[in-house]
């Protein structure tokens, strides 16, 4: 009985600490509602697009990736000085997305290739890749690839 409960007081204890580092923003970071939207900011601030490719709904690396990193702080800070975001949602639940949405989407999916999810993609303002990272990587290593693409444009 006694290893079962320092088993979970370990476990939650390591929760909890983990759960500490990744503060949540007070307000949300601001999405664009449609690409061609996204493209026109990226073009009048000269800054790239961030395409966030998620099944927001169904992901569990999509879900994490929302949570211990677009929902921070620290990414809300440097998003809205250097990025035009825009998220390409592959819902299951397709109420959770217009039907322009879905067909912009699949139309974004199909022109860069994307095969899995979560996809960061980031894109000049005129559609160019400029890098992009499939998968959930630690949250650490978003910053120096996405730092690396605002510096070299």
């Amino acid at each position: 009985m006694r290893k079962i409960l320092l088993i979970l007081v370990l476990f939650f204890g390591v929760n909890v600490a983990f759960a500490q580092e990744h503060v949540v923003a007070n307000e949300n970071v601001k999405w664009e509602m449609s690409f061609e939207k996204a493209i026109k900011k990226a073009k009048k601030e000269k800054k790239p697009v961030l395409v966030f490719f998620t099944g927001s709904d169904w992901c569990p690396p999509c879900k994490r990736i929302e949570r211990e990193l677009i929902e921070t702080d620290k990414f809300k800070g440097f998003s809205d000085k250097n990025l035009v975001l825009y998220k390409a949602d592959f819902p299951r639940n397709r109420d959770l997305v217009t039907e322009s949405a879905r067909k912009e989407n699949g139309q974004l999916k199909f022109k860069y290739g994307v095969s899995s999810f979560p996809t960061m993609l980031v894109v000049n303002a005129e559609g160019d890749v400029l890098g992009q990272k499939k998968g959930a990587y630690m949250t650490e290593y978003y910053y120096p690839f996405l730092e690396e693409i605002v510096k070299n444009n």
